[in-house]
């Protein structure tokens, strides 16, 4: 009678040990987040005021547009950002996972850049 014995299949490299700095990208990210998202709310709500001048029916088609991307950024981008930046912390702190934990913290920084974009590069009215 034989017996086999068969080992367990090796790990792939890279995927089970911890990863050390797996905290780096998501506090940076919550580092600037605080500031851009504050910067982002402030300007993006104030852009508004941008058709004070030419009356809501008067204004370019430009300025209408770029508005309503702002208005769409920040009542979509934001809670996606949100969820981007939580998403970050809750990976797992494994190697594995520290290109998704980089891309999502990416991610969570787009929307507030943008609105910060549009806001400071409105068209004239």
């Amino acid at each position: 009678m034989t017996t086999s014995h068969i080992a367990p299949p090796a790990p792939a490299p890279g995927t089970g040990e911890r990863d050390p700095r797996g905290w780096v990208a998501p506090a940076i990210a919550t580092a600037l987040m605080v500031p851009l998202g504050l910067l982002a709310l402030l300007f993006g709500g104030l852009s508004v005021m941008a058709t004070d001048s030419c009356g809501p029916d008067h204004c370019s088609a430009a300025l209408d547009t770029a508005l309503a991307w702002i208005d769409g950024m920040m009542r979509i981008g934001g809670p996606l950002s949100g969820v981007a930046l939580f998403t970050a912390w809750l990976l797992p702190w494994t190697r594995r996972w520290s290109a998704a934990r980089v891309w999502f913290c990416l991610g969570a920084l787009v929307p507030p850049l943008a609105v910060l974009y549009l806001a400071l590069t409105l068209p004239a009215p």
